[in-house]
């Protein structure tokens, strides 16, 4: 018998991811208060992900048409990707009367930037791409796959648990004409801080001096300020004309993260661009996945184009959105009376799901070991799962392990 190639024999064991792999270990753990702070994920205030009426409502709807399953069109279907595109800019924005907006349904956000770093990886390979310091760890995965050099820009100023604009124009300073610059439209991943209004003048002029293209991800629309509020810095982007790229996703907002819901949307100069450009992501899509699933477009695309459906959406986004800074109001105020002479302020300045602690990597393994609370080790907690039931042992044991 001829034995086999040994093809496997030198492949070594990946990393665990750092936030599966929590989520993982808390699942198994049978700690009776046990709280899980580490995926990105909404609990509502029991303690439960919900399903939300909007959504409920539309799914009835939909299993009520008993429609065949055939495949659906690669960039997905019109009645969806025209929502996305007025949820983004608004419904009479000039780019979507013009004919400069494209937008193909995707496997969610990550599948969004994955299309998108592929097409730019066919369109503009020698470049170098930029993300914040720190990012989600995906952008970095992703950005790679496609071929390109990362490289970070500042962002995060650990003294004040906020912005530094300073370290972020500097950084863009270096970059070159035509490297793509990752931007976390709101809400950022994993810290929770956003420019101000302001700021960002300065960051979008700064972009447009040095010729670099943004590639803005939204993933949590509506958990900032609101619907229209998040996404202001998107029109604002559009307003300079500039090739824009962003992937947007449901995931969150809808509470569909198994359905992988997202979009990717470009704006070009004009129509003979776009038409171009979307060939191009069509290319990309069909390349990855073929063509997109049925369902979970289907239910997002109910909700946002039946009046009576958005408006509950609206209602129910804005409810999540309110507990989230409930439970921010909540821990701040627990902290500060678990420890005095510390100042707990920036948990409320900062935005939507997440937060940087303060804690360390040593502080968040002592939580896990001592309390059965998981977080992440850069100290980012999820804010989502906090309720009035576990927000007191939480923060008597973030004060217990910042003293010790």
């Amino acid at each position: 018998m001829t034995a086999s190639l040994p093809l496997f024999a030198a492949v070594p064991l990946a990393a665990r991811d750092p936030i599966l792999g929590l989520n993982d270990a808390f699942q198994a753990d049978t700690h009776p208060k046990k709280v899980n702070l580490s995926i990105g994920v909404y609990y509502d205030g029991a303690g439960k992900i919900p399903v939300l009426s909007c959504v409920q409502k539309a799914m009835q709807t939909l299993m009520g048409q008993n429609a065949p399953r055939i495949y659906q069109p690669i960039d997905g279907p019109a009645a969806y990707t025209q929502a996305v595109q007025r949820l983004l800019l608004g419904a009479d924005h000039p780019a979507i009367r013009e004919g400069r907006a494209v937008t193909a349904q995707t496997l969610g956000g990550t599948g969004a930037l994955k299309v998108g770093f592929d097409l730019l990886s066919y369109i503009s390979p020698n470049v170098k791409a930029w993300v914040s310091r720190p990012t989600w760890d995906n952008h970095c995965a992703l950005l790679e796959g496609a071929g390109f050099p990362v490289d970070t820009y500042g962002y995060y100023d650990a003294a004040t648990g906020g912005f530094n604009l300073a370290d972020m124009l500097r950084d863009l300073n270096r970059a070159q004409p035509g490297d793509i610059v990752i931007l976390h439209a709101c809400c950022h991943n994993p810290t929770g801080v956003d420019p101000t209004a302001e700021e960002w003048t300065q960051i979008i002029e700064t972009i447009e001096q040095r010729q670099l293209v943004p590639f803005l991800d939204i993933a949590y629309q509506g958990f900032g300020s609101g619907l229209q509020e998040d996404s202001e810095i998107i029109r604002r982007f559009a307003e300079r004309h500039l090739p824009v790229f962003i992937a947007s996703s449901f995931s969150k907002s809808f509470s569909l993260y198994g359905e992988r819901v997202g979009a990717l949307t470009v704006l070009t100069a004009n129509p003979d661009e776009a038409k171009r450009v979307l060939s191009q992501v069509k290319r990309a899509i069909r390349a990855n996945y073929s063509n997109p699933p049925i369902f979970g477009a289907a239910l997002v695309s109910t909700v946002l184009n039946q009046p009576e459906l958005r408006a509950l959406w609206e209602e129910e986004l804005t409810g999540m959105r309110d507990r989230i800074r409930e439970m921010r109001l909540m821990l701040r105020e627990r902290l500060s009376a678990q420890a005095p002479g510390r100042n707990y302020d920036y948990i409320v300045k900062q935005r939507g799901m997440f937060s940087y602690s303060g804690l360390n990597a040593a502080q968040a393994q002592a939580l896990r070991e001592n309390g059965s609370i998981y977080i992440v080790e850069s100290g980012r907690i999820c804010v989502a799962g906090l309720n009035a039931n576990n927000v007191d042992y939480v923060a008597e044991a973030m004060a217990a392990v910042q003293k010790s």
